[in-house]
């Protein structure tokens, strides 16, 4: 096992290391009249953010000689399709109405723009890995003497450039509202794109350059309701584990005091509650291929997620390095894959069963079988909308060979070693040959009221944060505050883990012993009300619509959600098993 986490610890530190790409300009420094990449990256309507395209793909000028610029894994994943523009801007020099093109749009032609200004499409460039946004165009009248909206196209791009000393430091790409073009009627019409290049000096430095971004993507009392919703996290959790603590002292304890009182006094009174069903509880549940599958798998997704969130808190997924953040997941993933078969195959051992195999099997479908799914019908899609979301055939391939021959190896291999690992199941107590028989339960004490009830605190507790993540996944924000990100993991961590071990306690006092999958369930109910959540806050909080982008939303987000249940439920079912064999190791077991 040392082994495998040492090559999963390698693998990563690798990706990290490469994952730092630089632009064209590897040292981001220019001389007079040196040519500054400027490329074009896409367009869209600002409200579907999954609905992209590429640049060219309206009817704009073309340079003689379209150039993609090579990408990494990550931004094609993103989206990205980067491709020359046709703006030259020299670093340093100033242009006024300079032309970048002339050319005769055709009635199709107009007819793409007209929709696309309706649409309220946008494009995208980056300067120097730096990037720039503007809109198309604009619906207005030319007064009231015409009573029907008219559809603008802006033919004017100003560019603002700040520089200091030999480096680029921030660029703003203005549409001037005076020089438009009607595209109201059907018919042709020649059109000239021209721009204007003014550079400034400035005293930021190089290194902060990004900062406007940063600082633009939440404002100053987005922070106060986060640390506010935090705070209000860390009461809720402490009066939490105030009271499981009060549980504990004045109850658990009282039990322990009754149960060696009884036995000193006489032996032939019966327990009730959680101690009589000593001889059931680590009886093991149905399902056992099943249940060590699901634990391997949220287990793989648990460390994921921790070593996702390390990377963002060293500053790997920065603006500068586009993409990342997709890139780590997928590396990641492949790689953790040793843990998910080693812990799945060893507790698949610990409960006795046989066919490590079919387990194994079990392990590496439960999640990535959906995800490919998924991933497969959106990908159609996509291709049907000719959206930049549609993978080219190459990156598709790397995907598969990534599975292939990174994932499914360490799969194996880290079942092996679970297989071969020693290990057994640590019961304090044994178990009884033949079942007790469960009492006839109310029906709050049913499985899905239990779930119900266990998703509401630890929902409560992250769906401030769940909102920004969002607004950054599916908007135009720039998610960069892994520090608070983290403490409200944490807190969601200790909130499922305290809310499960209640539960479990009182399904055992209710002489319930099949809580197995029961902790499971209750642990991983957070996942079924974030997607719940998902649903208010694509119909109330966005603008999004359309089958392209509810499609996206809904897909990744339903298997985002599921790897939260499965994560979660691995933590409240630890939780759970911890709990239990303390209380029963705690009494006297013949």
């Amino acid at each position: 096992m040392g082994k495998l986490v040492a090559v999963i610890l390698s693998a990563i530190f690798v990706m990290c290391c490469g994952s730092q790409v630089m632009s064209d300009a590897i040292d981001h420094r220019y001389k007079l009249g040196d040519l500054v990449p400027l490329y074009a990256n896409k367009v869209g309507p600002f409200s579907n953010p999954s609905e992209t395209y590429c640049y060219f793909d309206l009817p704009f000028c073309s340079p003689d000689f379209v150039k993609e610029k090579k990408e990494t894994l990550g931004e094609v994943l993103n989206g990205d399709r980067l491709v020359n523009a046709p703006y030259k801007l020299e670093f340093r020099i100033d242009k006024d109405f300079q032309v970048a093109c002339r050319k005769n749009l055709t009635r199709e032609e107009v007819n793409q723009f007209r929709t696309a200004i309706k649409r309220d499409y946008y494009f995208q460039m980056y300067y120097d890995d730096l990037p720039i946004w503007g809109f198309l165009g604009k619906i207005g009248r030319l007064g009231t003497a015409v009573p029907n909206d008219r559809f603008f196209l802006f033919m004017h791009i100003d560019f603002e450039i700040f520089f200091n000393k030999d480096r680029v430091i921030e660029i703003i790409a203005l549409m001037d509202n005076r020089h438009v073009v009607d595209l109201t009627e059907d018919r042709e019409l020649p059109v000239e794109f021209i721009y204007n290049v003014n550079w400034k000096e400035t005293k930021i430095p190089f290194e902060k350059r990004m900062e406007k971004y940063l600082q633009s993507s939440f404002l100053p009392h987005h922070l106060d309701i986060h640390w506010s919703a935090i705070m209000n996290s860390c009461i809720t959790v402490l009066i939490l584990t105030g009271c499981f603590v009060t549980f504990y002292m004045r109850v658990l304890k009282k039990d322990f005091m009754e149960h060696t009182y009884k036995e000193v006094l006489t032996d032939d009174q019966e327990e009730k509650g959680w101690k009589y069903i000593l001889g059931d509880v680590f009886r093991y549940p149905n399902h056992r291929s099943l249940i060590a599958a699901v634990l391997g798998s949220g287990t793989q997704l648990f460390i994921l997620t921790i070593l996702i969130m390390i990377l963002g808190l060293v500053g790997v997924f920065s603006p500068y390095n586009r993409g990342n953040l997709l890139m780590a997941l997928v590396f990641i993933y492949a790689i953790t894959s040793g843990i998910a078969g080693y812990s799945s195959t060893t507790f698949y051992h610990q409960l006795e069963g046989t066919n490590w195999v079919r387990n194994l099997l079990f392990t590496g479908c439960l999640f990535s079988g959906p995800l490919l799914f998924t991933f497969c019908l959106l990908q159609t899609v996509a291709i049907s909308y000719k959206a930049n979301a549609a993978l080219p055939f190459g990156t598709i391939l790397v995907l598969v060979l990534l599975l292939t021959f990174v994932a499914f190896p360490l799969l194996v291999l880290g079942g092996i070693v679970g297989k071969n690992s020693q290990t057994e199941f640590q019961a304090p107590c044994h178990t009884t040959k033949c079942p007790r028989d469960i009492p006839p339960l109310r029906w709050y004490r049913g499985v899905l009221p239990q779930m119900a009830l266990a998703g509401v605190l630890p929902f409560a507790v992250v769906y401030t944060e769940v909102y920004y993540i969002l607004a950054s996944v599916w908007g135009h924000r720039i998610y960069t505050m892994y520090s608070i990100l983290f403490v409200v993991f944490i807190i969601l961590l200790i909130a499922t883990a305290l809310v499960t071990v209640a539960l479990t306690y009182f399904q055992l006092a209710a002489e319930d012993h099949q809580w197995w999958w029961r902790s499971f369930l209750c642990g991983g109910s957070t996942g079924l009300y974030i997607f719940g959540y998902c649903f208010y806050y694509y119909y109330a909080r966005t603008d999004m619509h359309g089958f392209l982008q509810t499609s996206f939303f809904f897909g990744y987000m339903a298997c985002i959600c599921y790897g939260f249940f499965l994560m979660l439920g691995t933590v409240g079912f630890i939780a759970s098993l911890l709990f239990v064999r303390h209380i029963y190791g705690s009494i006297k077991c013949d």
